[in-house]
């Protein structure tokens, strides 16, 4: 579509790494008011230091994730791995590293995790549907052939997708789950049990839905088992079964704490 926005004299501004900072902006944005909205005891400070942490780990999980599963490329232009505005960030990577970065800061500084992770969860997926839009104008992510009406065609040559063949427009696929899981969450929370069903409802919904666009996507991003399951599918599995079984054990502890409360309120 259109990889440069515009030029500025000898500086280009690239779409995707314009869209990349509105999701962080819009999702940082959004946290903060339904912290507030929640009345969660967190201090304006610790939520800034917890998204700044959070921000940087995604952006570097992304980009690690993406130049290791092309590394036969960076591996003969190592400097290429530093454009990231150019396109190149794998979602996985950045959801991973930001979540391990929060759960270790959350714990030193004695936070509510599930909590907290319930209230980023639209903001994830909010981010994730203006990410996608990015790589939809830089051409990265895209997908195979097809003769389908509502297939596009990329024709600049700074696109990073096949150029003049009609492709599956696998990154607005992506950019409508992202935004339709975000309205699913938004209402799902009044309906949640426990904390930390919100969190692991998403990563559950992200990760089904992402295994199949896998198979529209006719980008090279790596496999597992030559061409029958891709980086992203193998990792969508793994966290879909970890999303039942933490869905699953945190109800149990709901459940218990339920019980010993009762127990507490009877002997009293």
């Amino acid at each position: 579509m259109y990889p440069i926005l515009f030029r500025l004299g000898g500086l280009e501004i690239y779409a995707y790494g314009v869209f990349v900072l509105l999701s962080f902006a819009t999702g940082v944005l959004l946290v903060i008011q339904r912290a507030r909205k929640a009345k969660v005891s967190i201090s304006f400070e610790r939520i800034a230091d917890l998204f700044f942490y959070a921000v940087l780990s995604a952006l570097l999980g992304s980009r690690i994730l993406f130049v290791l599963i092309n590394f036969n490329v960076y591996r003969k232009n190592p400097l290429e791995a530093f454009k990231i505005w150019e396109g190149g960030l794998v979602f996985y990577g950045g959801l991973i590293l930001a979540a391990v970065v929060s759960i270790i800061y959350m714990k030193w500084h004695q936070l509510p995790i599930w909590k907290f992770a319930d209230l980023s969860s639209p903001s994830i997926a909010l981010g994730l549907f203006f990410g996608r839009i990015g790589c939809f104008f830089a051409g990265c992510c895209y997908g195979k052939e097809t003769s389908l009406p509502w297939s596009v065609v990329f024709k600049d040559p700074n696109s990073l997708a096949r150029l003049t063949v009609p492709l599956h427009p696998t990154q607005l696929y992506e950019a409508a789950v992202g935004i339709v899981i975000f309205f699913f969450l938004i209402w799902w929370e009044k309906r949640k049990s426990f904390d930390g069903q919100t969190f692991w409802v998403f990563t559950l919904l992200y990760s089904v839905t992402r295994f199949l666009i896998e198979m529209l996507r006719g980008d090279p991003r790596g496999f597992i088992f030559q061409d029958l399951l891709s980086t992203s599918q193998g990792i969508g599995i793994f966290l879909a079964i970890l999303s039942l079984f933490m869905l699953s054990y945190l109800k149990r502890v709901q459940r218990t704490e339920e019980i010993e409360k009762d127990g507490r309120c009877g002997d009293s």
